[in-house]
């Protein structure tokens, strides 16, 4: 089978809720927690998502942006192997309040209350570089420029 293309390889992560973020942290090596994309994927292999500033995260992706995301979904009702999907890529902070306008979504409020008007709410941007994929019949390597 030929390899997916990162449109289709997109449209894959986006019904994948949650991700486990990888950032690395000066002297503690890496750290991983689990970060919501909210379907928040684009095709050109940016991922988003917001955080509180005053997060260990923040302050190491203002470090060192380099980052790793682990997303991986079910098999389907029909038996279909699920997909795992590996992203290494470079995160950078956004702070400008009309790029939130554009990433934000309403199930956001449960950890945001006050939307995009929170005190301290930056978005985190993942810009892919090199994704690996295995679904159960493939295992490529897209990358992304």
């Amino acid at each position: 089978m030929a390899a997916m293309s990162l449109e289709e390889l997109s449209e894959k992560i986006r019904k994948i809720d949650f991700c486990m973020l990888s950032t690395r942290e000066a002297g503690d090596g890496i750290s991983t927690r689990p970060m919501s994309n909210n379907g928040d994927v684009e095709y050109d292999g940016d991922s988003w998502f917001f955080s509180f500033e005053d997060t260990r995260k923040v302050a190491a992706i203002g470090s060192d942006p380099r980052v790793s995301l682990s997303l991986s979904a079910p098999p389907s009702l029909l038996g279909k192997p699920g997909i795992f999907v590996a992203i290494d890529g470079r995160a950078s902070i956004i702070r400008d309040k009309a790029t939130f306008e554009e990433h934000w979504v309403a199930e956001l409020e449960r950890w945001f209350p006050q939307g995009t008007k929170t005190p301290g709410l930056v978005l985190i941007k993942v810009h892919a570089g090199r994704i690996e994929y295995w679904d159960g019949e493939d295992n490529e390597v897209v990358t992304v420029s």
